[in-house]
This record gives structure tokens, C-alpha cells and sequence, in this order.
């Protein structure tokens, strides 16, 4: 059976993206705030391209410029890494087309792969890290070389994409084989003590600095020349070839059934006694729906351990923590939170007809997102405070305050979007988003705002020797989060809006 993609099958494969980007475009509820949040993002994009140069101090190759041109480099190499684990964590890539609606309208496993690419933009870590990584260049660089060395940065952007879509395509192939699943774990167990050793060890930055990346940085940054010129050129054919060869694995994937989605499905799970209330029985079920779904898993996976890990590595002091608890709590709740009634989808209809209050319904929803991201939270808190040392009181209570706060703002926040836009979209693709792509952004950067903004709060209280200033702090955030959380329960009781939610999810 061949797995290469032919090039009758590439031009298909084009034409098919461009159909399925239209009929996407075409299932925009709001086209208008859909053009507007284009603009912004592209806005934003030209911004971080431009701006910095302007500023004092860029491009004179001193100070601050010349540590922005020296770490561009690492920085290259961080996007890379970057874009690998966030493709294989979502199991090849974004879908173009949910894995429902593929059936009715199949697409090739090169349509897939080009799609998931054309996808990979619309995530807010990887606009970030987009946007830092074209900032440092227009700060490090001097402005007549610069219009040379943003052309060079995109086209690494791009490879670095190609490249993480690769990866995660061979990925998914493997997990796919017999004991796929374990051979994939124990490698990425093996790569997370690789990882941290280097970092204990003191050679992380010797290997970095013999990245590949260096010698391009090199390149790129000293105006148009012949290395411009030959670096430039390798990047356009790497990028060619990655996309071509990225077809390769996204077949063999597509050729084998998805074990770990598979097990789930057609998994056999005794009996357990009755719960004692209406309550513990939808906490249990609510419970179960959110831990045996692949993307859960895999997503609790990535958020609890990888910033753990990273901040493990980095010797992160227990004031420095306080960004760690909204950073996992807003990841988390992407992967369900936003759209929580989702989980639901047909079953919704059969929930309705219970003799179960409503408000019983959302507490017991409600209860099992926080214990979702207070478990992945925690474990983030636990991994990053291995080498920090004992807390003083301050610290603690900075860092405690901080997770119950940004916790209960992600769970209100989620839970009033998940009563005001609901989407219809099946979770037991590993590749599936609880909301379209564009709405995740937005999703994501109000919630990245939010707890970033709180962290920083928090995080300033941590240095003051005063514990009970940062529970004095934390109260009025509580209550506010609190007013917001009974709202979208009044919301959710309303008989009216509770049946376009339900039908919304069911269709």
C-alpha cells in the first residue's frame, strides 16, 4: 500500500484545504468579529516586527541589544522544541475537519497533515513565542539589515512548524504500532531526564550553543550577503521537503486505528454501589467522561509535567512560582473547560430527563473542572518546588493564595463561555478542541491575561514579609470570582437558555 503522497494527490490535496477553509469560514457565526480579530492578530504580528526597532538602544549591538542578539539563537531553538511537543501532545496536529464529520466527507492523510499545519498558527503559545521571537530580532538587529533578518526569522518560524508536525505525524505513527504506547512513554520519560540532568549538570547551554540554530542566526542577521543569501535558501528547501515529508508518517498514522482512543471506546468498566446523592452520582460520571478521554489525559500529561520540568530545570524560586498555577489552570481549561457542557454531546438530552436539579447538574460540573486543575496545578507546584528549597511564610501563602485564585477565576470564566457559546464538537479524538480554532485563541489569551496579571500580584506579595497581606489580597479576587461563578449557574437554571445548550451539543 503506498504512504507517499504523489503529486496528483498533493494538488487534490491543496484544492480539498481550500474547500475546507471555506466551509469553515463559511460556519463563522459573527463574520464581522471574525475580521476584526484578523486584523488585530495581524496587527499585532506587524507590531511586534516593527515597533521594537524604534526603541532606544536597538540594533547598537550594546547592552541589552547585544544579549537579544546573542540569545536569538537559544531562543530559535526553544520555538523548535516548542512546536514539537504541542504537536505530538495534540496527536499530529489540529483537525481541519472533526474526526464526526470526516466520515460523510473523507479527506486524504495529506489534506490532514496540510491542514493541521494550516492550524498550527491559531494557538496562543505558539503566537507568543512567534511574536518574542520577532520582537528580540527587530531589537537585536540594526535596521538596515533588519527587513533581511525578519524574512529569514519567518522562514524559520515556518520550519520550525513543518518540523514539529513531522515529529508529531512519526509520533502517532509509533504510538500506533503494537506496545506503540508504552515505547512512546518511555521515550518521552527518558527525554524529561535527558533534559533535567543537562540542566543539573551545567551543559544545557554548551548544547544549545551547538544548535544548528547559531550557525543560521549567524547568517541572517548581518544584512544581505552570500551566507544570507545560501541560509535563506536552505530554509525554503527544508521547509519544502519537511512538508512533503510529513505526508509520509501522517498516512502511516492514518492506515492504523488509534489504540489509546480505541481502548476507551471499547473498554469494559464493572459496576461500582450506588453514590449516596444525586450529586456524587454526577460528580462520578462528569468524572469518568473527563479522565478516560484520550486528549484529557494526554493534555493533564503536558501541562502538569512539562512547566514543572521546565521550572525544575530553570531553579525557579517559590515567588517566581506564582506564574506557574495560571499558566497550567488556563491550559487546562482549553481542554474542556471553555465548552464544558460538551462532554455531554448526545448524552445531554438523556441527562435533561433525570430527576436531578439543574443547579445540582452545574455544581457537580463545576466541581469536577476545579479538581481537574487543582490536580494539574498541583502537580506543576510539587515538580517545580524539588530544588527551590523550604518556603518562608510569606512565599507559601503568596503561592497558595495564587493557585485557589486563579483557579476559581478560570472555573467561573469557563463556565460563563461554556452557557454563552456552545459548540457542538466530539472529544474522543485525541486532535479534537472543545471550540473552533480561531474562538480557542480568544479563549486562551483572556485567560493568559487574566492569570498572568494575578501571578504577577501574587508574586510581588511573595517578597513582602507580611503572609496575611496576601490572604487580605486574594479575598476580594475570590469574592468576584465567586459573583461570576453564581451568574453562569443562574444562567445554566434558566430553562430557555439550558435548551440551547443542550440541543447545541447534542446536534
Amino acid at each position: 500500500m503506498p504512504t507517499a503522497a504523489s503529486s496528483t494527490e498533493v494538488r487534490r490535496a491543496v484544492r480539498d484545504v481550500a474547500h475546507l477553509v471555506a466551509f469553515r469560514a463559511g460556519t463563522v457565526r459573527r463574520p464581522r468579529a471574525f475580521a476584526i480579530a484578523a486584523a488585530v492578530f495581524v496587527g499585532l504580528t506587524a507590531a511586534a516586527a516593527g515597533v521594537p526597532t524604534f526603541v532606544d538602544g536597538a540594533g547598537s549591538y550594546r547592552g541589552y541589544a547585544l544579549d537579544t542578539i546573542t540569545i536569538l539563537p537559544s531562543a530559535m531553538a526553544g520555538f523548535l522544541l516548542l512546536a514539537i511537543a504541542s504537536a505530538v501532545a495534540s496527536g499530529g496536529g489540529r483537525e481541519l475537519l472533526d474526526r464526526e464529520h470526516a466520515v460523510v466527507h473523507p479527506v486524504s492523510p495529506t489534506t490532514d497533515h496540510l491542514g493541521a499545519l494550516l492550524l498550527a498558527p491559531l494557538n496562543i503559545a505558539w503566537l507568543l513565542q512567534a511574536w518574542i521571537l520577532l520582537g528580540a530580532t527587530s531589537y537585536g538587529v540594526q535596521r538596515p539589515f533588519l527587513p533581511f533578518a525578519l524574512l529569514g526569522v519567518l522562514l524559520w518560524i515556518g520550519l520550525a512548524t513543518v518540523i514539529g508536525q513531522v515529529v508529531a505525524w512519526t509520533v502517532e505513527a509509533i504510538r500506533r504500532r503494537d506496545h506503540g504506547i508504552a515505547v512512546v512513554r518511555s521515550l518521552a520519560v527518558v527525554l524529561f531526564g535527558v533534559a533535567v540532568l543537562l540542566q543539573l549538570s551545567g551543559r544545557l547551554g554548551t548544547l544549545l550553543d551547538k544548535f544548528p540554530t547559531t550557525h543560521l542566526a549567524a547568517g541572517l542577521v548581518n544584512g544581505f550577503s552570500g551566507r544570507w543569501a545560501v541560509c535563506i535558501c536552505i530554509e525554503v528547501a527544508l521547509v519544502l521537503v519537511a512538508v512533503a515529508l510529513g505526508a509520509v508518517p501522517a498516512h502511516l498514522a492514518a492506515h492504523r486505528t488509534a489504540r489509546d482512543e480505541l481502548r476507551v471506546e471499547s473498554g469494559s468498566y464493572p459496576a461500582r454501589g450506588l453514590p449516596r446523592s444525586p450529586l456524587a452520582a454526577l460528580v462520578r460520571t462528569d468524572r469518568g467522561s473527563v479522565w478516560r478521554a484520550v486528549p484529557m489525559r494526554r493534555g493533564l500529561a503536558v501541562l502538569a509535567i512539562g512547566p514543572g520540568v521546565v521550572a525544575l530545570a530553570g531553579n525557579l524560586d517559590w515567588a517566581q512560582m506564582t506564574i506557574l498555577p495560571g499558566l497550567v489552570a488556563s491550559g487546562g481549561a482549553l481542554l474542556f473547560g471553555v465548552n464544558a457542557w460538551c462532554l455531554d454531546a448526545r448524552g445531554g438530552l438523556w441527562r435533561e430527563s433525570l430527576p436531578v436539579g439543574p443547579g445540582t447538574v452545574f455544581a457537580a460540573r463545576a466541581w469536577v473542572l476545579t479538581e481537574f486543575l487543582l490536580v494539574a496545578s498541583f502537580t506543576t507546584m510539587v515538580l517545580a518546588g524539588l530544588r527551590a528549597g523550604l518556603p518562608d511564610a510569606s512565599e507559601l501563602t503568596a503561592l497558595l493564595c495564587t493557585w485557589v485564585v486563579v483557579v476559581l477565576q478560570v472555573v467561573s470564566s469557563a463556565l460563563r463561555w461554556s452557557s454563552r457559546r456552545p459548540f457542538a464538537v466530539d472529544l474522543r479524538s485525541a486532535r479534537a478542541t472543545p471550540a473552533p480554532p480561531l474562538v480557542m485563541v480568544g479563549y486562551s489569551t483572556k485567560l493568559a491575561v487574566t492569570t498572568t496579571l494575578t501571578s504577577l500580584v501574587f508574586s510581588g506579595l511573595a517578597r513582602v514579609p507580611h503572609p496575611e497581606l496576601s490572604v487580605l489580597v486574594a479575598s476580594p479576587f475570590l469574592v468576584w470570582s465567586m459573583i461570576r461563578l453564581l451568574h453562569a449557574r443562574d444562567a445554566w437554571t434558566d430553562p430557555v437558555q439550558r435548551a440551547k445548550v443542550v440541543t447545541t451539543v447534542a446536534a
